[in-house]
This record gives C-alpha cells, sequence and structure tokens, in this order.
C-alpha cells in the first residue's frame, strides 16, 4: 500500500522491496536498541515483517518502522526512527496514523518496548505496562 502527505511532500509505503537498506542500517547502528545487530540479522528481520518506509519528494527513505504481527490478535511495533534531518516535519504521527488504521493492523493488539517519545504513543491509544522477555542465548 502507499500513502501520500503533500505538505511537506513524503510518501510512505509498506513494500519491502522499495526499502533502502544501506540507509536503514545506518539508523539502526546509531541507535540504542538495534547498534550491535548484523546487517544479516537486520535484513532477516525484514522477511517476516511489516515494514514501512517513508521517502521525500527525491526519493530518499527518511524514516522506517517495522512490525511483527499475526494479522489477527498480536502485533509488535519495533525500530521506529525518522532521519534527524526529517524531525519536526510530524512524520511520526503519519507514521501512527497509518499504522493504527492499516488493514492488516487495525484489529490487533500493538505492542512495543521504547525509551523515548512516550508522549507521542500515548496520542495513539498506547499505554505504558510492565512487559517480560527472554532474551535470545
Amino acid at each position: 500500500m502507499e500513502w501520500i502527505q503533500h505538505e511537506p511532500p513524503y510518501r510512505m509505503s509498506d513494500r519491502t522491496d522499495e526499502l533502502q537498506p544501506d540507509v536503514v542500517l545506518a539508523w539502526l547502528k546509531g541507535s540504542y536498541w538495534a547498534a550491535e545487530r548484523s546487517e544479516e540479522t537486520v535484513l532477516n528481520s525484514w522477511k517476516d515483517s511489516l515494514c514501512f518506509g517513508v521517502y521525500g519528494a527525491d526519493g530518499v527513505q527518511v524514516a522506517f518502522m517495522r512490525v511483527v504481527t499475526d494479522g489477527a490478535v498480536f502485533s509488535w511495533l519495533c525500530d521506529v526512527i525518522v532521519d534527524p534531518e526529517h524531525r519536526g516535519q510530524g512524520l511520526g504521527k503519519w507514521m501512527m496514523s497509518v499504522l493504527i488504521a492499516h488493514p492488516r493492523l487495525r484489529h490487533t493488539s500493538i505492542h512495543l518496548n521504547t525509551l523515548d517519545a512516550h508522549g507521542l504513543y500515548e496520542q495513539y491509544g498506547f499505554e505504558r505496562k510492565e512487559t517480560m522477555v527472554r532474551r535470545a542465548r
């Protein structure tokens, strides 16, 4: 699927074949949550995920988010990132609006672990909850 925002002009797509791996990998390497992931791990994670890319008027990717979902009950939002040069343009809000309305996701409970942007997520119905995790070994 594709979505267009006209002012300022951006395009969003959930087509994995449009993602720009080098751009996303650079962002993730600079993040607090995915800096240790290998390129192979990142690319493999896209195979069974619903990935969204946001692109500027010049076609360069400016944002990314990934959702792991069964499409019926459960979704996990992860790897949400906006290029620093494009922050403050409303892209986070636009991405959340598309996310919660997406036909594969709108009937699922969406989970998220993050250390930041709580105010943004709360605007879209996310609630702070305690969670448990078993880390891969």
